[in-house]
């Protein structure tokens, strides 16, 4: 029996159930919704005691792979960093996570975890992983079933079935979202919700999952054993994964199984699946407004505002989610998740950019930020953080024109190299083979303003890259 338990952490989702504040450029589980760290820097966290767990394993893809890096350098744990090259749901994701921890022991067990969730107490889930790693060293794959507090209709209910250790109960059914009558009935029938969440033996949950679909188990394994490095990243191979039926792992092993068992645990859980959810979770005042940012509400109850810089006033209402960010703002009603659901459907057809990406874009190196665009002009903020360097490049269509405000920039044009200071500037023609580097050890902040006939970001010829994007 293994000791310790591998963290598995999945982290490739792109929900948009908090628009605008998660995008598919960054979804929720890399924003900081309840402070100043992430759920997903929270989950590693939670998972970080050496002498219950080992050195987690992180699934997501290509677009997140830089995120994860920096939030996992912010809280100072290191991890290995697998990148799913398409999308296949929760099911191959979760067995390329197992077939991964088999490299490291052949007697794995794993902990599959949400990087978007949150759990309030620690101690008990701890316990709880405990109680689960006993029975699940011993062939069961173990869900970890939440003791409800309120007769939810957004999520999953399990009916445990006859106890087999310690509290551990057979699993006699996976149900489905209720209405509120049902869910009602389930919570008096001691029903527990659903987290998503898994231990097991990573070579049981393989097997069971070859029982239902040999094909996409051993498409998996041949990703993994055919998966290359880069950069530091485990690249499962593509050909290979694409083979894999694309699949939640309750549809594809849970529901079917006979080996699942369900631990019950009361943490402080949620999947925070919606603004109401984030309201529930976050400090209220005495009537029951939230805010995070800059909010004033006079006469308002039962509010949940969230402001990237714009203050935000409420006045003589109740029950309303305001998101305010940069470039869109939300109002809606606590109450009506399903309402938001619809409604990004609807911006995709109609204005797909906000829902794909913030104003502000994260790259590897820092990010940078459009404040102005016009017919032949786009002026931009800048940030590369200490050591960065972005790509040796030229384009096509447009000059820029880079003025420092912080710190300093190693520049360099064609065959020149220059360091630029603050309130100094630097100009660079079309075509000019160019590139910034950020030498010091405080951010560089600059304004670039580009002139042309096309500004799109595709008009960038990448020569050299130490991201590998050329």
């Amino acid at each position: 029996m293994s000791e310790r338990i591998i963290p598995l952490i999945m982290c490739g989702g792109a929900g948009t159930r908090l628009w605008p504040a998660s995008r598919e450029g960054r979804p929720k589980q890399f924003l900081q919704l309840f402070g100043s760290r992430s759920t997903f820097q929270e989950t590693l966290l939670r998972v970080s005691d050496a002498t219950l767990f080992e050195r987690p394993v992180i699934i997501t893809n290509n677009a997140y792979r830089f995120m994860v890096l920096e939030q996992l350098a912010a809280v100072e744990i290191e991890a290995d960093v697998l990148l799913e090259p398409v999308r296949r749901d929760s099911g191959p994701a979760i067995a390329a996570g197992a077939a991964f921890a088999l490299t490291r022991s052949a007697d794995a067990v794993v902990l599959a975890l949400a990087a978007d969730h949150v759990v309030r107490d620690t101690a008990a889930f701890a316990e709880a992983c405990r109680k689960a790693l006993s029975v699940a060293s011993a062939g069961r794959i173990v869900t970890f079933g939440v003791q409800p507090e309120r007769p939810a209709t957004e999520y999953g209910y399990i009916r445990p079935g006859e106890e087999i250790f310690g509290g551990v109960s057979a699993v006699a059914a996976f149900v489905e979202k209720p209405d509120a009558v049902t869910a009602a009935g389930y919570v008096k029938d001691g029903y527990l919700w659903n987290s998503g969440n898994f231990m097991f033996r990573a070579q049981m949950l393989l097997d069971e999952y070859a029982r239902m679909d040999a094909g996409s188990v051993q498409a998996v394994r041949d990703a993994v054993k055919e998966a290359g490095r880069d950069l530091g990243f485990v690249l499962l191979d593509p050909e290979a994964f694409g083979k894999a039926k694309a699949i939640s792992i309750d549809y594809a092993v849970m529901e079917k199984t006979k080996q699942a068992a369900v631990v019950p645990v009361s943490c402080g859980w949620s999947d925070v699946g919606s603004w109401h959810a984030v309201w529930e979770l976050s400090d209220k005042d005495d009537h029951g407004n939230a805010a995070q940012g800059t909010a004033v509400f006079e006469g308002a109850t039962n509010c949940n505002v969230s402001t990237d810089k714009a203050l935000v006033a409420l006045e003589g209402v109740d029950d309303l989610v305001v998101v305010a960010t940069q470039d869109a703002v939300l109002v809606s009603r606590q109450k009506d998740p399903a309402g938001l659901k619809r409604l990004v459907a609807k911006l995709k057809k109609v204005a797909p950019e906000v829902t794909a990406d913030h104003l502000k874009v994260h790259r590897p190196w820092g990010s940078y930020q459009s404040l102005d665009i016009g017919d032949r002009h786009q002026v931009k903020r800048i940030i590369v953080k200490a050591g960065g360097r972005l790509s040796l490049q030229k384009h096509h269509h447009r000059s820029e024109h880079w003025i420092v405000v912080r710190g300093a920039a190693l520049v360099t044009v064609n065959e020149t190299e220059k360091i630029v200071h603050e309130n100094e500037s630097i100009y660079i023609p079309i075509g000019a083979t160019h590139r910034m580097e950020n030498p010091g050890k405080i951010p560089l902040e600059l304004i670039e303003v580009q002139t042309g006939s096309y500004l799109g970001e595709d008009d960038i010829i990448r020569i050299e890259d130490d991201y590998r994007r050329s």
